[in-house]
């Protein structure tokens, strides 16, 4: 008789997830069978349920299980494994690529040049994820926890690691004294944002969102913090003596949003869209955006920033901000996310704590 688990299947767009049994997974050659930590829920899952139209992305298209944040413990390891010992922990790098093209070779399968090769953009993303009791895993994706927690860990597979390489890649623009950063949005990425801007520079950062939850827990990890509202952009440029800020990471990603990152950027700043939202909308114009700014998306990160992310996790220099969801209510945490009623990340913990 087949072994079976419970799982959180992406089973339609336009149509909310559904908990399902299905057969319990076995790891094949050069893979891993894990047993689920943490899960972490994101809004990229719930754009991809919620908004994509059938044909958007053919590799998301459904039945598959969620769950792209990934944490757990070595359960059976397929032919050709060694080197992994049950029960030893490990961070789940989520993107897949074909394996042989440059992008995938430097570890930076987010942008793989013949994606559709691997038939998903990842685990959880066209391929099943972590939102159930097990998850199959390539073996190079997993990253040592040591004796970091597995499920404080999971949500930096996307939540951290996302905006710690949009951080990197700004960091030109952040050296120096007297510098400002901006962070747009304080969800689950924003939040980690603050914090890896305060271990790896020495910006003023102020945070910005609608909600007080949200600026009180930025204010609390040392963000100076201004609400959305009529004179944000306004405040936002009085905190940098009127010069505006060095750089700017939006992690929303819709036109509003975007126009606030190009009203409150000064001369010269880097700005990074992060955010999946439709930014099409932006307001830009060529005499009311600064000059010599640079504007541009990233996607995720690499696994080699994977490892030094979690060294950070290790040596306490971020804490993710969660809270945990037994597999049996991850569908009211994905319903919470829809409803904009998360705060921090949500982590769906199978086993339990």
């Amino acid at each position: 008789m087949t072994e079976t688990m419970k799982a959180i299947r992406h089973v339609g767009y336009h149509t909310f997830p559904e908990l399902k049994d299905v057969p319990k997974p076995s790891p094949g050659p050069g893979e891993v069978l894990l047993k689920v930590a943490g899960s972490g829920a994101c809004h990229s899952d719930v754009a991809i349920f919620n908004e994509f139209d059938e044909g958007l992305v053919p590799a998301l298209d459904p039945e598959y299980t969620l769950g792209h944040e990934i944490s757990g413990w070595v359960e059976e390891v397929g032919d050709g494994v060694a080197g992994l010992d049950k029960g030893d922990a490990y961070l789940v790098y989520g993107p897949t690529g074909c394996g042989r093209c440059d992008m995938c070779a430097r570890g930076a399968e987010t942008y793989c040049r013949y994606p559709e090769e691997a038939g998903a953009n990842g685990l959880g993303l066209g391929r099943d994820g972590g939102m159930a009791e097990y998850v199959v895993v390539p073996a190079g994706n997993l990253i040592p926890l040591g004796d970091a927690d597995p499920i404080a860990a999971s949500a930096l597979a996307d939540a951290g690691l996302t905006p710690y390489h949009a951080i990197k890649k700004a960091l030109p623009a952040l050296n120096g004294g007297g510098k400002t950063a901006l962070v747009i949005g304080l969800g689950g990425l924003g939040l980690i944002a603050v914090q890896i801007l305060k271990a790896l520079t020495g910006a003023t950062i102020i945070a910005t969102d609608a909600k007080e939850e949200a600026l009180s827990s930025a204010a609390d990890l040392g963000a100076t913090t201004v609400p959305v509202g009529d004179k944000q952009v306004e405040q936002i440029r009085e905190l940098t003596g009127g010069r505006g800020v060095d750089a700017v990471f939006d992690f929303v990603g819709i036109g509003a949003t975007v126009t606030t990152a190009l009203r409150s950027a000064g001369v010269g700043a880097d700005i990074a869209i992060v955010g999946l939202g439709d930014g099409s909308a932006a307001d830009w114009s060529f005499r009311a955006s600064p000059y010599e700014a640079r504007l541009y998306s990233t996607y995720w990160g690499s696994r080699d920033e994977l490892f030094e992310l979690v060294e950070m996790l290790r040596r306490g220099q971020i804490e993710p901000l969660y809270t945990t969801y037994p597999l049996e209510k991850g569908l009211e945490a994905y319903q919470l996310l829809l409803d904009g009623k998360v705060s921090g990340r949500a982590v769906i913990v199978p086993h339990g704590e």
